[in-house]
């Protein structure tokens, strides 16, 4: 009896969901399984159908920024609930959960670091973190980004990714478009370089402020960008809207985007850029991005 215990097979065990290894991700365009290791080696950019997935604050870091150059500045300021907002559930138990996740206070990560040598102010926003809506926080960090750039003499790039203004913080999240234009004009003041980079989605207040007074406006493909979002638009004049509306290449159509970039080209396309705004010899820059940073200086 022993023996026929020792030599029946035993069934494999079943892995629970947590321990089975991450190694897959599903495009949300085509549906095709891609295989994490070379979805990072491809800049999070499907490379079947070139759909660009989100990605969080530090992954843009890495994908932007030289290896190994970046220098947090970001992370001292921390959100407060000053209206004591109860929705659902408290605000403070939704910035808890929302800290636990991203792994920082709030809903932006700045620093400094080179783009192919080049030394910027990066300001980048996560919308992992509440969809990236803009709260206190969030408006004191660019604010700080642009004075730090202001003070060294530095270009600055700002990644936007948000739903728009937080509504917990109420006006105080208001205020924050007024207080990050201003903190921009700094850098307007010192003929230094202002881009922003326009992701999806970027909507709402971001929209209406700083995301849109850079001197060079980039988007990435397929982007959501606009102020409200289409279906409201639609319910409000009553109008079928044209096919593509509010999508990066719509855009740049009808003059509010000034190029549309694939997210692969990022890092060589920005550095050529602030070739030519800082007036620095560099590898030709396409003819629209080139016409409008001459325009710009």
């Amino acid at each position: 009896m022993a023996l026929d215990r020792f030599f029946r097979r035993r069934r494999p065990q079943q892995q629970s969901g947590a321990d089975l290894p991450d190694l897959w991700t599903k495009c949300p365009e085509c549906k095709e399984g891609l295989y994490n290791r070379e979805l990072e080696q491809n800049a999070f950019v499907c490379p079947r159908c070139g759909h660009h997935l989100r990605l969080d604050a530090q992954k843009r870091v890495d994908v932007l920024l030289d290896e190994g150059s970046f220098e947090q500045l970001s992370g001292r300021v921390h959100p407060a609930d000053a209206l004591n907002f109860v929705d659902t559930e408290a605000y403070t138990a939704r910035l808890e959960r929302a800290q636990r996740k991203a792994g920082r206070p709030d809903a932006i990560l700045t620093g400094t670091g080179t783009i192919d040598g080049v030394v910027v102010t990066l300001a980048v926003m996560d919308f992992a973190f509440s969809g990236g809506s803009m709260g206190s926080v969030v408006g004191e960090e660019i604010a700080r980004a642009a004075e730090h750039a202001a003070a060294h003499d530095l270009p600055l790039i700002i990644v936007t990714a948000s739903g728009g203004a937080r509504m917990q913080e109420s006006a105080l999240s208001l205020m924050q478009m007024a207080k990050t234009t201003v903190a921009l004009e700094r850098l307007t003041e010192k003929g230094l370089p202002y881009i922003s980079v326009l992701t999806d989605p970027t909507t709402g207040g971001v929209t209406a402020s700083f995301a849109t007074v850079a001197d060079v406006i980039v988007a990435e493909p397929g982007a959501l960008i606009g102020f409200a979002g289409p279906r409201v638009i639609q319910q409000t004049i009553r109008q079928h809207l044209p096919e593509g509306f509010q999508r990066a290449e719509f855009l740049l159509t009808h003059g509010m985007v000034d190029d549309v970039v694939d997210r692969r080209e990022h890092r060589g396309y920005l550095a050529r850029l602030l070739g030519v705004l800082l007036r620095r010899p560099q590898l030709a820059l396409p003819e629209t991005a080139t016409a409008t940073a001459e325009a710009g200086a």
